[in-house]
């Protein structure tokens, strides 16, 4: 009975030794599936292969699809890509992708929702539209029934002729469309790239100019389709944003700026050109409306020349007025706002003359410039 014992403690404990190993080759071989799947969901793409073609089909659907670049050998020699010998391939460009999506009803969905950054893939005109509508001045994100804000960022892929022939069709400072040409990367990365260091820039400080950023994950157009200067100078007058090259290949934001480029008459109008002055002028609101609904949130309101008790809780347009010179001195202190002087002479708060419940302001701040260009004439003598 011992040995029969001992045999079948000898081949439990075998049992469950290939137990293991069997488990441990399981998880093993689930770490590679998942490896695998991993890998799969950050390509763009879905292959398949038959006799010597492979075949690579679009994950999304629309014209996005359409600017996956498919090349070898982008370092080149010199970083050890280079082609076999004997292997000849061809490849066709991606092609078939048509129709965006109608932004439209997605974009109604977001309500009051509070969002400052959108980062959209799309640049045909009616996705354009649908984000131009939902951010407008009239009855909008940015309209004084709803306060809510917010800036719009796009990449744009192709020849300098179709930049300056996009950027003319806008005129929304609402938006921002980074152009460039032949870069492995597709345009919606581009887009998202900009967007998130823009981000994070203005969440710091929106007075700090957005030039230099480097756009993380973005590989650089060849050489001969980067623009020249004088070709970013003109895609500049014509609402598009521009970046440069560093020679090791980063690319990075050279001017960002709106769409924007004529008042409502059609004059040019520089008022809204840079994008830090949208996302100041947001600042300074919220920052007001912070200060006016903490501290006459339950205040009841006289005309100038009452003389409240000590605790009556009664305000009159000049008290209001005192805080917001008040509160912009330290913007200015801060380094936000310039010019205090100034914003304190043309202040005007009142009470409206129709509505006795309502306090009419006019804020004439002045947000702070961007250090962006030295203008030097150099002078030399002989000796």
């Amino acid at each position: 009975m011992r040995g029969k014992s001992a045999v079948a403690r000898a081949r439990r404990r075998e049992q469950a030794r290939c137990a293991a190993i069997m488990g441990s080759k399981h998880a093993a071989r689930n770490v590679e599936l998942a490896a695998n799947l991993a890998f799969k969901t950050r390509m763009p793409v879905t292959a398949s292969a038959a006799t010597s073609t492979v075949t690579l089909t679009a994950d999304n659907k629309g014209l996005c699809g359409n600017e996956i670049n498919i090349q070898f050998n982008y370092y080149g020699t010199a970083n050890g890509e280079v082609t076999p010998a004997g292997l000849a391939y061809t490849i066709t460009p991606m092609a078939s992708g048509a129709t965006n999506p109608t932004l439209t009803a997605a974009l109604g969905n977001l309500g009051n929702m509070t969002f400052d950054f959108i980062a959209c893939p799309y640049t045909d005109a009616t996705s354009l539209g649908a984000v131009q509508q939902l951010l407008n001045d009239q009855t909008g994100r940015w309209s004084w029934q709803q306060q809510l804000y917010g800036h719009a960022f796009y990449a744009y892929a192709g020849t300098f002729a179709s930049q300056t022939t996009l950027g003319l069709t806008r005129n929304n400072q609402h938006e921002t469309i980074m152009g460039f040409n032949g870069s492995p990367t597709p345009s919606w990365l581009w887009a998202a790239a900009l967007c998130a260091q823009v981000a994070v820039s203005v969440r710091a400080d929106p007075g700090v100019p957005l030039q230099y950023l480097p756009l993380q994950g973005v590989l650089p157009p060849p050489v001969a389709s980067q623009f020249l200067p004088s070709q970013r100078e003109t895609l500049l007058y014509d609402g598009i944003a521009t970046f440069t090259v560093l020679q090791d290949g980063t690319v990075q934001t050279e001017n960002v700026i709106t769409s924007y480029q004529t008042n409502a008459q059609g004059v040019a109008d520089n008022s809204y050109l840079e994008v830090e002055t949208m996302f100041q002028l947001m600042l300074e609101i919220r920052t007001l409306q912070a200060m006016l609904t903490s501290k006459y949130a339950r205040s009841k309101l006289a005309s100038n020349g009452s003389k409240p008790a000590a605790g009556s809780n009664l305000v009159t347009p000049n008290t209001i007025k005192a805080d917001i010179i008040a509160l912009y001195q330290e913007r200015t202190d801060a380094g936000y706002t310039q010019n205090a002087d100034a914003f304190a002479a043309a202040l005007v708060v009142q009470k409206n003359t129709v509505n006795p419940n309502r306090v009419d302001i006019l804020w004439p701040g002045t947000p702070v410039n961007q250090m962006r260009t030295f203008a030097t004439l150099v002078q030399f003598r002989l000796q």
